[in-house]
């Protein structure tokens, strides 16, 4: 979400549905082979972007196939699906859809076909277990009433695909009904089966800053004739992580990283620039603006004492906002998701330094957002890495080239936590409210 922190607000998520989702899940078994089967082949096709056309294709097919009113191209390639059922609270599901320029490295019979691109991140996972929570809604229908979107967003990977469909018109031109609340997920790298929350703030802001250093060219052998701009870049590198060690308070979190550096073509050339690009990550707006501040300063400064007659440029490549979760919202699903999952299977997870852009859909909409994690490893392997300390060296991370999700009970978990989120916050149906009061009314 923006600056503005929606948590303890409620909006108008309405009353907390108690229908029991498992009549609506009962047909999971079913279709998992089908869910499975549509996995793999979003795994093996990987677009990124703005580029998802094949995906966004597939996600409207199926929406059409299960009678929502879809709605394709949204900012290109975003697809929306409506299904109004009666009176009652408007629940938005969103899953991204696009991969990372990354080269798979799983040697799975069901990998990346395309050179340099992977999905990496799970969002073939997100757009699955959405699809899957859309169809068993739809069939079952008569257990709640309300509205229901579904909507998959190009470009999370670059910060913009959700403000791009909010800018299109996604609320503004009536494409789908302005939300109640804002349901979404992310599967990670722990056990598989298993939900974990944050409350609050729950991932971090995120902006990445193209800085060009300007110096004067000039032959390897004269560098006295020259302003080096790659000394220049490189003592910025080196100062810019005092930022965090020495700027910003103990209590506070930031992260600074600079993950290239462009100067030059052969080795007796001085050029007359070089192009450093840097991530930076918070939770508070306060020390983000500080912590940006200090990077334009310690740019500027390392320019000046090199004598450069050109202060450095710099450029906001993406910017993601803060992800706040509200707190009632989170309380109550995760009330339903105990009833289904057991206690055992969900847990609380520190914020993460990782960004999303999901929380502009509920910030434009002025709707709480609740955004969960959903465990995607093996469990066992998970267990024993776990056990040994080994995390970090054993379980591939995000964005890494070996970062492929277990299919089961992956799937399965997925598409169980967003179809319970949405029945918690849809109204329940008239039959069902009827059949709960006369269960709670004591007999005679």
């Amino acid at each position: 979400m923006s600056d503005s922190d929606t948590t303890g607000t409620t909006a108008n998520a309405g009353p907390r549905g108690s229908s029991s989702p498992a009549a609506v899940l009962a047909p999971l078994d079913d279709r998992l082979t089908d869910l499975v089967a549509l996995y793999e082949d979003l795994h093996r096709h990987p677009e990124l972007g703005f580029q998802e056309t094949r995906t966004a294709a597939e996600a409207a097919r199926r929406l059409t196939d299960c009678g929502y009113d879809v709605t394709t191209g949204i900012a290109g390639t975003g697809v929306v699906g409506v299904l109004r059922n009666g009176p009652g609270p408007v629940v938005l599901l969103r899953a991204d859809m696009d991969a990372l320029p990354v080269t798979e490295n799983s040697g799975l019979d069901y990998a990346s076909t395309v050179p340099g691109r992977m999905h990496a991140c799970g969002h073939d996972v997100h757009v699955t277990c959405l699809l899957g929570a859309a169809d068993l809604l739809a069939a079952g229908r008569d257990h709640w009433s309300g509205t229901l979107i579904a909507l998959f967003q190009p470009a999370e990977e670059v910060g913009s695909g959700a403000r791009a469909m909010i800018d299109a018109g996604l609320y503004s031109k009536n494409l789908v009904p302005t939300p109640d609340v804002v349901l979404a997920q992310h599967v990670a790298p722990f056990g598989a089966g298993l939900i974990a929350y944050c409350p609050g703030p729950c991932m971090a802001a995120a902006d990445s800053l193209e800085i060009t250093f300007h110096g004067t060219g000039g032959h390897g052998s004269r560098p006295e004739t020259t302003i080096d701009p790659i000394l220049m870049a490189a003592s910025f590198v080196q100062r810019v992580q005092s930022v965090v060690a020495r700027e910003v308070a103990p209590k506070d979190q930031a992260v600074v990283t600079v993950g290239s550096f462009h100067a030059g073509d052969t080795a007796n050339v001085i050029p007359d620039r070089a192009v450093v690009r840097l991530s930076v990550r918070t939770f508070d707006e306060t020390v983000r603006t500080a912590v940006l501040a200090a990077i334009d300063r310690i740019a500027r400064a390392e320019a000046a004492a090199s004598g450069a007659d050109r202060a450095p440029d710099t450029e906001v490549l993406d910017s993601f906002p803060v992800t706040v979760n509200d707190a009632t919202t989170l309380r109550e699903v995760n009330e339903q998701f105990t009833e289904l999952f057991g206690e055992q299977r969900l847990f609380a997870y520190g914020p993460a330094t990782g960004s999303e852009d999901a929380g502009l859909l509920a910030t434009a909409a002025g709707a709480p957002l609740y955004y969960w994690w959903l465990g995607g490893w093996d469990p066992e392997e998970f267990r024993t890495a776990l056990a040994a300390g080994r995390l970090a060296q054993d379980i591939p991370s995000n964005h890494s080239p070996h970062f492929v999700p277990v299919v089961r009970p992956t799937l399965t978990t997925g598409v169980e936590a967003l179809t319970a989120a949405a029945l918690n916050r849809l109204a329940p149906a008239a039959a069902d409210a009827t059949d709960a009061t006369e269960t709670a009314i004591p007999r005679g």
